[in-house]
């Protein structure tokens, strides 16, 4: 029989509907709690998935106790502040990406995991897409010898139609366009996952990053209501591997006809890959010898790969280890924090 384990979920948005539900399809695993500080979307959260208690913060839950784990899927900016004390309670903890919103604060979540001797894992959900998992295992295979270029990037496009909602009415997207409401820019909301992508199929980090960044004019006087649309909307960055090879990386809001779309071209000594995301579904491409010369590319067969929500339990039942860490996601707050500084030098390139 599975180890039972009892979750708390701490934020109730959009997100943490994914996690209720993919919690509770899992064996042994019980949604018991959630927190929120607006009593009523806490309560019709509570509602919509069965779940008896509800907290109106962090200490009150932690007066109770009586959960062994804890996902938390509160905005960027709270990550920080929320994840903290469960980790001195010694709790597990899942966290949605970025970790923290700067990588003095990423390490020390890292560490505090560490000394708690609890598992710790960040959600970078594009971990789930088969074809990642193939590409980054035939590299480490030496499929495609010493990696020497590649090309990435994650395209969005909600700023040009409204596919997932009005960006300029509802609170769920202005906040991600307000440095005010503790938003990073498309930068920190999805240019961790395409980092993490392509410095994770390469098997390389970075070494060395450059990035510039845009905002766009969106509204009159730059403002909606009580948001100021000052966060950056493209980010554009070159990478130098720590073998030397380099590289593109590219994130964006404006790329029309791409809804949520995810790209990663990789070349080495020996043959090519081409991840792709796209539409939902993930599809892997490869050259290799004897193609090489005729540039012939093959549809490669990807096997499906646990979701995180799954890997997390696994870890804490001792099945499985837990990836991605508190760590990684410490280091690609890191690579985050010196694009932004690159960005405000007008793109000086800064050794990692």
């Amino acid at each position: 029989m599975a180890k039972p384990i009892r979750l708390l979920i701490v934020g109730t948005g959009g997100m943490a509907r994914n996690h209720a539900e993919g919690f509770s399809a899992i064996d042994g695993v019980q949604v018991v709690a959630g927190i929120d500080t607006r009593p009523a979307q806490l309560a019709a959260f509570q509602e919509a998935h069965g779940i008896a208690h509800g907290f109106p913060s962090v200490e009150a839950a932690l007066a109770w106790g009586e959960f062994d784990a804890v996902t938390n899927v509160t905005p960027d900016a709270a990550h920080y502040a929320t994840t903290l004390p469960f980790l001195g309670a010694g709790k597990h903890v899942l966290c949605e990406k970025p970790l923290a919103t700067n990588e003095a604060h990423a390490r020390e979540m890292a560490e505090a995991a560490a000394k708690a001797g609890v598992v710790n894992m960040v959600n970078l959900s594009y971990r789930n897409v088969p074809s990642l998992q193939k590409a980054a295992a035939l590299v480490r295979e030496g499929a495609i010898g010493t990696i020497r270029h590649f090309e990435a990037s994650y395209l969005q496009s909600w700023l040009t139609q409204d596919a997932w909602g009005a960006w300029d009415k509802e609170s769920q997207w202005l906040w991600r366009l307000s440095t005010a409401h503790g938003s990073k820019g498309v930068l920190g909301d999805v240019g961790i996952h395409i980092l993490d992508f392509a410095t994770f199929i390469a098997g390389q980090p970075a070494a060395e990053i450059s990035c510039r960044l845009a905002t766009f004019d969106k509204a009159a006087g730059g403002r909606i209501g009580e948001y100021t649309l000052d966060a950056n909307d493209s980010a554009t960055m070159q990478v130098v591997l720590g073998n030397g090879a380099i590289g593109t990386v590219a994130a964006t809001r404006f790329a029309s006809g791409h809804l949520n779309d995810l790209r990663l071209r990789i070349y080495g000594t020996k043959g090519g890959l081409e991840v792709q995301w796209e539409k939902n579904v993930s599809r892997l491409f490869g050259c290799f010898e004897p193609n090489l010369k005729s540039a012939e590319w093959a549809e490669i067969e990807c096997p499906p790969v646990p979701t995180i929500y799954q890997r997390f339990v696994a870890a804490i039942r001792g099945e499985a280890a837990a990836d991605p860490t508190f760590a990684r996601g410490a280091e690609l707050q890191r690579l985050l924090d010196l694009a932004e500084a690159s960005a405000a030098q007008r793109a000086v390139s800064l050794a990692v």
